[in-house]
């Protein structure tokens, strides 16, 4: 599955769960680690979970399982590593904590419209 399919997968899976601020980023020139991070808040832990178990999902359902997940146990912040794509899915306080949108502000953010 190609990194544009698995970020339009995502955001549909956020949207369609009521994810807040849904950003995508494109970080390919800036860092190694990803091409694109989709980031998305929920208002509570209960559904930063929902949040991260329907991205996880849908994209299973095309084949696509994550290398990596991290903070389920707390689920102020989950992050879903599929490679080239990095979903981080905050609580809304967490997200404002982090600013990751300004620590990779040298990224460029994508429209999902435009992909």
């Amino acid at each position: 599955m190609k990194d544009i399919d698995i970020v339009k997968t995502a955001f549909a899976a956020l949207d369609s769960k009521k994810a807040k601020d849904i950003k995508i980023l494109r970080v390919k020139e800036v860092t190694s680690i990803a091409n694109y991070f989709v980031l998305a808040a929920g208002t509570s832990s209960t559904q930063v979970k929902a949040l991260a178990d329907e991205v996880e999902l849908k994209l299973e359902e095309q084949s696509e399982k994550p290398q990596r997940t991290e903070g389920y146990s707390g689920a102020n912040w989950i992050v879903l590593d599929y490679a080239d794509v990095i979903i981080h899915i905050f609580h809304e306080e967490t997200r404002t904590f982090y600013e990751l949108e300004k620590l990779w502000k040298d990224g460029q953010e994508i429209a999902i419209d435009t992909l």
